[in-house]
């Protein structure tokens, strides 16, 4: 008994020491003139839908749920929005090559059609992020007009 009660205290005490490790927050209050709204014509309802299913994970500013201090969620939830911004990040947009930016269009016109994005890890916990029927439409077609119009 003695020593579960050890094993437990020194759980404990890891688990409260490394809620001081905090990592680094994907925060700005600045929209660079390399961001996709500042490069492209971004329609309301298609802003609306990005800022609600994908910046979090894809631009530089994250909304950040109560949650994202608890370790070791938070060092989880910065690896995932570090990978998402290193396959898409919507505030660098304007830095793609123009090769790229077609093929990112293609890219994410493709994964909205066939339900890959937004994760299903995401829409678990952020279930206003799941993309209705109405809104991957909307998406598709400014994704593909937005493809077509990159000469």
């Amino acid at each position: 008994m003695k020593y579960l009660k050890k094993i437990i205290l020194g759980l404990a005490a890891i688990l409260i020491g490394i809620q001081f490790y905090q990592p680094s927050r994907n925060q700005s209050d600045e929209v660079p003139a390399t961001h996709i709204e500042r490069m492209f014509a971004v329609p309301q309802n298609v802003k609306a839908i990005l800022v609600q299913s994908c910046y979090d994970c894809h631009s530089n500013n994250t909304r950040y749920p109560w949650y994202s201090r608890i370790q070791p969620g938070a060092w989880y939830m910065a690896e995932h929005i570090k990978k998402g911004k290193e396959e898409l990040n919507f505030s660098e947009f304007g830095d793609y090559s123009v090769r790229r930016q077609r093929n990112k269009f293609r890219a994410m016109a493709g994964q909205v059609k066939d339900g890959e994005m937004p994760l299903s890890s995401y829409t678990l916990i952020h279930r206003n992020a799941v993309l209705s029927p109405e809104d991957k439409q909307v998406l598709i077609a400014w994704f593909s007009t937005m493809e077509d119009s990159i000469k």
